[in-house]
């Protein structure tokens, strides 16, 4: 295992041979005007700031470390720990970023912003961070991810974003991500597109990743704090992947410390039914960067499924293809039937109610915490509430009692 880890990707947005700029020429100069507006804005202590007070009063950080003790009890193996995302405003860790990215673009004075968003939580995040500094706020959603989530649609209609249905392909979160990105090329002048994860051309999966890093520096402090060592066993779901590159980011340079990404196996590693790029995929480029993404022996971008809306996604984020190609980070999947389960069981051993994404990395931890010691530390990071599924849970769970 290696356990030194560049912090950064190079000048050029590469994580080893991932990432990179696949963008058309229009992009090149906004992309690269950007990265100098990040990396201007990451070096001045006043805009660090201006950040971490939002993120105190507005968003609600530190978020707790809680041990879930009931449901270490009953599976009986290692403590289980959960960093508790779901309780932050707007109900998962998505705010983090896109509060991050609207005080960039208020800063670039940019009059205007843009999203995709899948599950909606991204969305929701945006359309808020927005309304907050009175910005213009447009949120591209695929037409299935609206109806799955409508409560979100909602709420980012009352905050005033205008919510834009995408109707073309399979109208998930990739189709979301080209009318985004198709809106961007002709309104970059006074508009940032505020990409939700750690995924796309370079800079941002460097950047989502240094607005998202707070959860594994807060979860390494309160760890420490509060059993004086580090976790053995940390996990997280994986979609684009900014939740998980979070929290793993602060423990690159533990090797002790197994980082393990779970991502969405939907009804099974079978063609279309499923969005575990590592284990259906190959190398490939998609939507301006260079990673793992399920596709074709032609290179078309195979059909994905997952009940979690946000993890259905046909490409993973370079840096995480980066940390499984130098073995620091592992990467598994979990079901749509295990994560359904697992979000059953946390909410009632608990009394949490997680979000689908989430449970996947739930669902993981209740497969191999019975087989760990019981003086070992498994931490979960819960990277979102489960309010937006409630609805389709019981609609899935009604229909398997038929």
């Amino acid at each position: 295992m290696q356990s030194t880890v560049a912090p950064v990707p190079d000048s050029h947005g590469h994580f080893g041979e991932y990432g990179g700029m696949f963008v058309p020429e229009t992009l090149m100069s906004p992309l690269q005007d950007l990265t100098r507006a990040f990396t201007e804005a990451w070096q001045d202590p006043a805009f660090l700031q201006e950040l971490k007070g939002l993120l105190a009063e507005y968003v609600g950080r530190p978020t707790p470390l809680y041990f879930a003790e009931r449901l270490t009890q009953e599976l009986g193996g290692a403590k289980i720990y959960l960093k508790r995302e779901d309780l932050l405003h707007t109900g998962a860790h998505k705010i983090n970023n896109a509060l991050g990215q609207v005080l960039l673009a208020k800063r670039m004075g940019k009059t205007r912003v843009i999203a995709e968003t899948g599950a909606g939580q991204h969305g929701v995040a945006t359309a808020s961070a927005a309304a907050r500094f009175g910005l213009e706020c447009v949120i591209y959603m695929g037409a299935v991810d609206m109806e799955r989530q409508a409560l979100n649609v909602t709420r980012m209609r009352l905050l005033g974003a205008r919510v834009v249905a995408v109707t073309a392909g399979q109208k998930t979160l990739k189709e979301a991500v080209n009318e985004a990105m198709r809106d961007w090329v002709t309104n970059v002048r006074q508009t940032h597109y505020v990409l939700g994860t750690a995924y796309g051309s370079h800079p941002y999966p460097w950047m989502v990743r240094e607005f998202h890093r707070v959860i594994g520096d807060e979860a390494r402090r309160q760890i420490l704090e509060r059993e004086e060592r580090l976790p053995n066993l940390i996990t997280a779901c994986v979609g684009g992947g900014s939740n998980a590159i979070g929290i793993f980011f602060a423990f690159l340079e533990d090797p002790k410390v197994r980082l393990v990404g779970v991502e969405a196996g939907g009804e099974g590693i079978h063609p279309g039914r499923h969005a575990a790029r590592f284990q259906g995929g190959s190398l490939g480029v998609l939507q301006g960067t260079k990673s793992y993404v399920l596709q074709n022996a032609d290179g078309q971008i195979e059909l994905t499924h997952s009940v979690s809306a946000g993890l259905d996604y046909a490409a993973v984020g370079p840096e995480h293809a980066y940390l499984r190609q130098i073995g620091r980070a592992e990467y598994t999947y979990a079901t749509d039937t295990e994560a359904l389960e697992a979000f059953q069981k946390l909410a009632r051993l608990e009394g949490i109610i997680p979000a689908l994404e989430s449970s996947h990395a739930v669902a993981y931890a209740i497969k191999v915490a019975p087989s760990m010691p019981k003086d070992q530390l498994l931490l979960v990071n819960l990277s979102g509430r489960g309010d937006k599924d409630v609805e389709q849970v019981d609609r899935m769970l009604r229909q398997a009692k038929r």
